[in-house]
């Protein structure tokens, strides 16, 4: 059978008891150069879309999960893998 092409898009997120430095700057930034109050907490991440052949949706997001947990593309101790959307291409 002949693979077709997916793309996957993945976020990875810091825990939420991780701490987030990036985050509370932003948070910081809004609330007191901005003017944003409305705002209660922000928290920041990563977001990677990757395209790769595989015999179905499953299979790429499959692949793509095993991939980053072997390469340790995320820390699993402080930061969360989600897969966002899986698009034949």
């Amino acid at each position: 059978m002949d693979q077709s092409e997916f793309e996957i898009e993945i976020s990875l997120e810091n825990k939420p008891a991780a701490r987030d430095p990036v985050a509370e700057t932003i948070k910081r930034d809004l609330l007191a150069k901005k003017g944003y109050h409305q705002v209660s907490n922000v928290r920041s991440g990563q977001y990677l879309r990757i395209v790769l052949k595989a015999n179905s949706e499953e299979d790429a997001e499959g692949i793509v999960t095993d991939m980053c947990n072997a390469l340790r593309i995320f820390n699993p101790v402080t930061q969360n893998l989600n897969v966002l959307n899986v698009k034949k291409l």
